[in-house]
């Protein structure tokens, strides 16, 4: 009988992932990040937030009150692997039904992309934050967890804002296996990098220093974050491929005859 339940929970987990996975177009006011350009402007160990379009993505967004809805880290080389088209898989992601897997830039066509870089980390930080999250490769999201993928079945839930984020967490025992954003925050946690940590202020112990004011970082639970975490941390620098590639305003074309709503 266990047997049977088991099955029927993982029959239902893996519709309901299918479901959640299919795009659901909606219109995004940035256009399409080309591929040259964002291959160009990376570095090992960025962040690479993507504006999605599956339902499982809208439902993060509407949570999140964010543009993003997926993350995916930088891994350059590491993998060694190449797609189809011979195209280096250089980005670690958790997808919610293939689970930790690398992919090749072609992944992201045609989607709104930033580019988020931790700022002091030296190589062999970098290399240690990229060992860390290529370890998870190959692990699986739980689709016996038909409760924690339902809860996206409403993309956007009546809840108050200040319980949409604990949403995210709810449910599986290892939400990183579904969402991308904690896959990556637990392995910059790994390096002691903060992404967006709990402040504590505390009375200086120098006593040299009356009334000055220390401050007391403290770990955020993995679970809690979310791709716009990375956008809004003061210790990322947001890379914009389109500057990085050299801007130049003149060379825009307009239509000098159009005038502006």
């Amino acid at each position: 009988m266990a047997g049977f339940l088991d099955s029927i929970t993982r029959w239902l987990g893996g519709r309901l992932s299918s479901y959640l996975s299919q795009t659901h177009h909606t219109h995004s006011l940035a256009a399409p990040t080309a591929a040259a350009r964002l291959m160009a402007c990376l570095q090992p160990g960025d962040v690479l937030l993507v504006e999605g379009q599956s339902r499982f993505s809208v439902a993060i967004k509407y949570l999140t009150q964010s543009t993003w809805s997926h993350a995916a880290l930088y891994v350059g080389g590491a993998s060694g692997l190449m797609d189809a088209l011979g195209r280096p898989r250089c980005f670690l992601e958790a997808d919610l039904r293939e689970g930790v897997r690398v992919v090749s830039v072609a992944e992201y066509a045609g989607l709104h992309c930033r580019v988020c870089r931790p700022v002091g980390l030296d190589a062999d930080e970098v290399d240690a934050l990229i060992r860390h999250a290529m370890a998870r490769l190959g692990h699986q999201y739980d689709l016996k967890n038909v409760i924690d993928l339902a809860r996206y079945l409403l993309p956007t839930p009546p809840v108050p804002v200040r319980w949409r984020r604990r949403m995210l967490a709810l449910g599986s025992g290892d939400p990183t296996r579904a969402i991308c954003s904690t896959l990556i925050a637990q392995a910059f946690q790994s390096v002691r990098y903060p992404i967006l940590p709990i402040i504590e202020n505390v009375p200086s112990k120098d006593p040299m220093c009356a009334g000055c004011i220390d401050e007391i970082l403290h770990v955020r639970h993995h679970s809690l974050f979310a791709p716009r975490d990375f956008d809004v941390s003061p210790y990322f620098a947001v890379i914009k491929p389109s500057l990085a590639s050299g801007f130049d305003p003149h060379a825009l074309a307009w239509q000098l005859d159009e005038v502006a709503a």
